[in-house]
């Protein structure tokens, strides 16, 4: 069956700027939950050649930068966040190109380390990235990556009322494949996967799996923002390190 063509949610204008609100004031569960557990991966940066896929508003590109990276080359489907990225980088050893992830063929070029902050969720095949991935790093090289935990995905009705609390109910677990959820706008499309079909993909295109993070507050995240309290109920994140045998 032939792919069907990627959804560009983020240059819809509303959810653009919903989304770019939420990322400036660093209120959501990226910045408090995400990004922390997935930084905690990383190996040390200065002298690495980086790939970052779902690059978005060149974050990650100027961090790792600024921490010794040799070069940054992100991906994003997104012309508008590619704009800003632009925008706010002057660094002649990072470089933007818009093209959607399902795209993606690097003709010979091979980096130390790929990265992807909650951008696999979106693509459709999975298998495919993981296999063009495992060819394009050097041995030794690192595949991190963090998306939306399957436990949220498989059934992206959001927090329901249950008895004097709310919870997150997990349905059709097993049932793989398209999504329509609400976020900002009607139909957002992601992909559904199981853990399993993650760290079996990757597994199977040759990488050894190094660490896998299931996310949740810490106690003095929790201190700080109570509200996130409900988060020790389910993992928003699931986070995945692979490493390319040497």
């Amino acid at each position: 069956m032939k792919p069907s063509a990627p959804q560009n949610i983020f240059d819809d204008p509303v959810f653009f700027e919903n989304y770019r609100r939420l990322r400036e004031e660093d209120s959501g569960l990226n910045g408090l939950l995400e990004i922390p557990e997935l930084y905690s991966l990383l190996p040390e940066l200065p002298g690495l050649k980086i790939l970052d896929l779902g690059c978005g508003f060149g974050d990650f590109a100027r961090f790792a930068r600024a921490h010794g990276a040799a070069s940054v080359t992100g991906f994003d489907i997104s012309e508008k966040m590619l704009t800003q990225a632009r925008a706010a980088t002057q660094d002649e050893k990072i470089s933007y190109h818009n093209l959607p992830l399902e795209q993606f063929t690097p003709e010979g070029e091979t980096w130390d380390l790929a990265i992807s902050s909650l951008a696999l969720h979106y693509i459709e095949d999975f298998a495919r990235l993981s296999n063009t991935l495992f060819a394009a790093l050097n041995p030794g090289g690192q595949f991190i990556f963090s998306v939306e935990h399957p436990m949220c995905t498989a059934f992206p009705v959001g927090w329901q009322p249950y008895k004097e609390e709310v919870i997150w109910p997990v349905n059709h677990y097993h049932q793989q494949g398209l999504r329509h959820t609400s976020w900002f706008v009607e139909d957002v499309q992601k992909y559904h996967r199981t853990t399993e079909n993650y760290v079996n993909t990757l597994l199977d295109s040759g990488f050894a799996l190094t660490r896998m993070l299931e996310t949740k507050p810490t106690e003095e995240t929790l201190a700080q923002h109570p509200r996130l309290a409900k988060e020790m109920r389910r993992p928003a994140f699931l986070i995945l390190r692979a490493t390319k045998p040497r």
